[in-house]
């Protein structure tokens, strides 16, 4: 017998679910935001690259108490109060000195390609790298898209999140 998935914040959610599926209703009563996996189309782009560091800001929970209820869940122990711990969260920031709505050339509505079971990160990506210097590139999405900015971030953009409703984030992108 193969042993379980040891439950930690790098954890992919589909990985998780596969694994644990007893867990899935338990991550749904975590928070609301979570009921969204419930979309295939979902479940079968987001959840695959979506650690639970991530979806812990999705969520707006610490990633420890996620962490913690899962593997109690699960019967596993919980972790420490400071693993994976990060103080950054990108929803509740104010707007950056270099962000201005006159200066977005670019944009593109998430929502659209994920509708048609498609998955953004490609096309915002070869966006982005096309983005010329002081001109700002937005990403509408129907949730906190936390794997792509992680993403953008490592490839040297800032970026501003504004939160409109659980269902609507815009995402905007500066070259770094």
């Amino acid at each position: 017998m193969e042993p379980k998935l040891i439950i930690t914040p790098k954890t992919k959610i589909l990985d998780l679910i596969t694994d644990y599926p007893e867990l899935e209703e338990t991550l749904f009563d975590i928070s609301s935001a979570f009921k969204q996996l419930k979309n295939p189309i979902l479940r079968k782009t987001v959840a695959r690259v979506t650690t639970l560091q991530q979806a812990a800001l999705v969520g707006g929970i610490k990633v420890e108490d996620l962490v913690n209820r899962l593997r109690l869940a699960s019967g596993v122990s919980g972790i420490p109060e400071s693993a994976g711990e990060s103080d950054y969260d990108p929803t509740t920031q104010d707007a950056p000195e270099w962000f201005s709505v006159a200066k977005v050339t670019g944009h593109l509505d998430a929502r659209e390609m994920l509708n048609r079971g498609e998955h953004p990160v490609g096309q915002v990506l070869a966006d982005l790298q096309h983005l010329p210097d002081n001109e700002i590139y937005e990403l509408v999405a129907p949730f906190f898209p936390a794997p792509l900015i992680d993403k953008a971030t490592g490839l040297g953009f800032k970026n501003y999140v504004m939160e409109l409703s659980p269902e609507e984030f815009r995402i905007f992108f500066l070259r770094g």
